[in-house]
């Protein structure tokens, strides 16, 4: 058995091999000494949350034909108006490398599934299918990687705590107890999802304190509110869309076991900060990070794929923004985009080229003169950072959306110059000459759809997107019916504003 270090994964553990190489064999042996009762399988639906299904076993053989063969669902239901009724029946195949303990059922072993057909091919119309038919594209064009970590920032909304070491507003920016008082439940939400992922970079207190919500929903009204953070560490994209909706799944478990709301909405109360999800991603070619090149400057392949991430920024809010109260945080002097562009470090950029540890590394030798021996990163950490999606995304949209993007930016010439007119230096919204010659971003769900619509081909080429998927998406952007929200907000007066802006708002707290 593999010696315990930190956080490992029990499974990788017992069976001494990494996730990768996880077979049946294997997680019968799992079953078998962990006392295993049922199998539960989980699977993203068209709302981007998880699903599930309980399968229990009394015998070997069961547990074998389960993990085998995997199991009927109602694809009508589950992909509403995109599957016929008459042809409903798909099938959800459990993925091997996916398997892991449910911290919330303790006799069951649980897998992340993928969606089949009758005839055993991939569902066409399953968003993590999609993403599976871009990063193909991706890869067949490039010869590249494409490796991704997403930032889940959530508003923790519980009963109020001891009025001892108030928080202050807006300067709850990794804040310690006695400060932050949900940070117990923060701990057990990051030790589950270090165990079950191992792909947890770190987490930390945001910027955003309320003291008392105030709402006309019932299920927040008068709750105080905790903003949070939890970053994860790169991975494959796929592998790292998996992480990103599991990992709302385990936020929303934990904080319901105690008695707490955990809501990824946009914006929680009006002059506090909202919750983004910021998404980095890196090129790597045979396992190495490639985006600097030798003169520590951003590699051509780096400036293409943000080339082509800007020719396709004002369509990925139709995935990455996909509620109203979105286009309450993409508003000017917050840190949060609305025009297209990019910089260096610059949080007010759509685009942020954040630090690397490339031009420098192993400072803790220079703190500490002790220590003798050197330490070399084998992989590299730049990245580039897109800062307009927020909570109400569907995730693996999204992301399969920003691979299409980056196949396109690396696959034409032209993406270099976009990337190389667009860039910017300073606070862009102190300067009004500059942001008038910015790309805006769409202002409202309604623009958003009807970009997508215009620009439907980016997405529908080398048949990655489902059209079926873009017309849902358009139907459901156009639903939301706010095309002229911020002026007509504009135009009341004070309270009233004030209470529209929260019932916008609170009516998608756990959209996706």
């Amino acid at each position: 058995m593999r010696q315990k270090f930190g956080l490992t994964n029990p499974l990788i553990q017992l069976l001494d091999k990494p996730r990768e190489e996880f077979t049946r064999e294997d997680l019968l042996k799992v079953i078998q000494e962990k006392e295993i009762e049922r199998i539960t399988f989980h699977y993203t639906g068209l709302d981007g949350k998880l699903k599930e299904l309980k399968l229990p076993f009394s015998n070997r053989y069961q547990a074998e034909r389960i993990l085998a063969d995997g199991e009927r669902v109602d694809g009508s239901s589950l992909f509403k108006g995109m599957v016929d009724s008459a042809l409903s029946d798909l099938y959800v195949v459990p993925v091997y490398k996916t398997a892991f303990l449910n911290p919330f059922d303790s006799g069951s072993l649980d897998f992340i599934c993928r969606y089949l057909t009758r005839d055993g091919e991939r569902a066409p119309f399953a968003p993590d299918n999609i993403l599976h038919r871009a990063v193909e594209l991706f890869d067949r064009n490039t010869g590249l990687e494409l490796y991704a970590l997403g930032e889940l920032e959530f508003f923790l909304l519980c009963e109020p705590m001891s009025p001892l070491y108030p928080s202050v507003r807006q300067q709850g920016y990794h804040a310690s107890t006695p400060f932050l008082k949900t940070n117990s439940i923060l701990n057990e939400m990051v030790r589950y999802l270090t165990e079950i992922t191992g792909a947890v970079k770190y987490a930390h207190s945001e910027v955003g304190f309320v003291p008392a919500v105030r709402s006309d929903n019932p299920e927040i009204k008068g709750k105080m509110g905790e903003q949070l953070e939890i970053e994860f560490l790169p991975s494959p994209i796929e592998d790292t869309a998996d992480n990103l909706v599991l990992g709302r799944w385990i936020i929303r478990n934990v904080a319901y076991r105690h008695g707490c709301v955990a809501t990824f909405a946009p914006k929680v109360e009006e002059g506090i900060a909202g919750n983004g999800l910021h998404i980095h991603m890196e090129l790597r070619k045979n396992g190495q990070n490639i985006m600097q090149n030798s003169t520590g400057k951003l590699s051509e392949e780096a400036i293409k794929m943000i080339g082509g991430l800007c020719n396709y920024a004002d369509t990925l809010t139709a995935f990455g923004n996909t509620v109203s109260a979105a286009y309450l945080r993409l508003v000017p002097n917050q840190e949060a985009p609305t025009r297209v562009c990019w910089s260096d470090l610059n949080r007010s950029a759509m685009i942020r080229v954040p630090l690397g540890w490339n031009e420098a590394s192993n400072f803790a030798r220079q703190l500490n003169p002790q220590q003798k021996s050197g330490f070399t990163d084998p992989v590299g950490r730049q990245t580039v950072e897109l800062r307009s999606p927020d909570g109400s995304a569907i995730v693996h949209l999204l992301l399969a959306g920003i691979t299409m993007s980056a196949e396109w930016g690396l696959s034409h010439a032209e993406s270099v110059k976009l990337a190389q007119k667009l860039y910017v230096k300073g606070n862009i919204f102190k300067n009004s000459r500059l942001l008038e010659k910015l790309p805006p971003l769409p202002s409202s769900c309604v623009e958003s759809a009807k970009t997508l619509k215009q620009k439907r081909e980016l997405y529908e080429r080398d048949g990655v997107f489902y059209p079926g998927i873009i017309d849902y998406i358009i139907q459901l952007l156009r639903a939301e019916n706010d095309a002229n929200m911020n002026k007509e907000l504009a135009d009341l007066p004070a309270d009233d504003r004030l209470h529209r802006t929260r019932l916008i708002m609170h009516k998608d707290l756990h959209r996706h």
